[in-house]
């Protein structure tokens, strides 16, 4: 879903401008946050509710914004099949590491009162089954649920850029139906338990291949677009009005009488304004020649480090932070300092998963992609 970048014109930002590091790092420092302080104790009824609770869905949505932003800023750089391969190489070896940890995580270190995970469910969670069927394959830790829809939209994108579907009329067709189609069939997916609802396979597919999901997708993609001037102003509005729109619909839920209610227990109006204010601030920074430039070089440092360890950080942060949350708790510890500690144990296993496990797994596997594709 993405425009090929052999054309004439800007290739997108450079990774490591100030702007974008902080865009990353506050992202994922809102998913962590909005673990820490409200689905916590939700989940886990035992912890203490804390002060301050930030208790929207936001971070998550905006990092596969970025995500889909920076896949069509760096497609054309390599060949289709370097890019894939890149990508895979970058995601795959750190998440085939962090579903052991979440495991032993709930199965030594947990509560005795908390679930004990047999060891099979580390294979489902490396197959992805999660989202196509939570109940019989639950996740180990919850986040992962991001990662077989980046996966599924960076192998589309490679895909794409090969067929004339990859630019042009074709992809700005592509980009409406890909928001359009799902809200048609949003009906159909928030009616569990209705008449007519449809069979299982259905929500099923619709769950597992992410639908609900592909507005985000959609808005990186238009918001790149736009910055390097391929979409007309006025096009790009339109549909990231609609993306914003399937956001909204997307928090909607079905009321005990099967009638979709908006009121405070049935979407939350405020994560959706987030994420289209977030979706606004990724387009004002793509925008800029030079995204953070004036930020003081410390600064500037420590955003650098923190986004460059933020996926190590969000596939780690939840289910062990809950541990360790549930931890300090039966020892006397206060709900401030739980949250505390949970974004403290977060980053430094994530700054280990990063420089133990990303990066040379990522460098070794680019380097049998590159001696494989000289062979030949």
């Amino acid at each position: 879903m993405v425009v090929r970048t052999s054309d004439p014109g800007r290739t997108g930002p450079r990774r490591r401008e100030p702007g974008w590091d902080a865009l990353r790092g506050g992202f994922v420092l809102l998913v962590v946050l909005y673990h820490g302080t409200h689905l916590g104790p939700v989940l886990h009824p035992e912890l203490i509710p804390r002060r301050l609770s930030f208790d929207h869905q936001v971070g998550a949505s905006l990092l596969l914004v970025v995500s889909a932003y920076f896949a069509c800023a760096t497609l054309g750089r390599h060949s289709p099949g370097r890019y894939w391969w890149n990508r895979m190489a970058r995601l795959l070896p750190a998440f085939v590491v962090a579903v052991p940890v979440a495991w032993i995580a709930l199965r030594f270190v947990s509560p005795e009162d908390w679930p004990s995970p047999p060891a099979g469910e580390m294979l489902t969670n490396w197959l992805m089954l999660g989202n196509w069927d939570t109940d019989r394959f639950p996740w180990l830790d919850p986040a992962f649920w991001t990662l077989p829809l980046q996966l599924m939209a960076f192998t589309a994108a490679a895909a794409l850029s090969t067929t004339r579907w990859g630019s042009g009329v074709r992809l700005r067709v592509l980009l409406w139906a890909a928001v359009l189609v799902p809200l048609l069939l949003w009906p159909l997916r928030a009616r569990p338990g209705d008449p007519m609802d449809p069979p299982a396979w259905f929500r099923i597919a619709v769950d597992g291949l992410g639908f609900h999901r592909l507005h985000l997708f959609v808005a990186g993609i238009v918001v790149w677009l736009w910055s390097t001037r391929r979409m007309r102003p006025g096009h790009a509005a339109a549909l990231l009005a609609l993306c914003g729109a399937a956001q909204f619909v997307h928090g909607l839920a079905p009321g005990p009488d099967g009638v979709v209610l908006i009121d405070g227990d049935h979407v939350d109006a405020v994560a959706a304004a987030l994420v289209c204010a977030g979706i606004v601030l990724v387009a004002v920074v793509s925008r800029l020649p030079r995204p953070g430039s004036w930020t003081p070089a410390p600064l500037a440092s420590e955003m650098r480090w923190l986004a460059g360890v933020s996926y190590g950080v969000y596939l780690v942060h939840q289910t062990v932070g809950y541990v360790v949350m549930r931890r300090l708790q039966d020892v006397g510890v206060g709900p401030t300092l739980q949250s505390a500690a949970m974004l403290t144990v977060a980053v430094l296993l994530g700054w280990l998963l990063t420089r133990l496990v990303e990066r040379p797994a990522h460098g070794a596997l680019m380097q049998v992609w590159d001696r494989a594709t000289a062979a030949r």
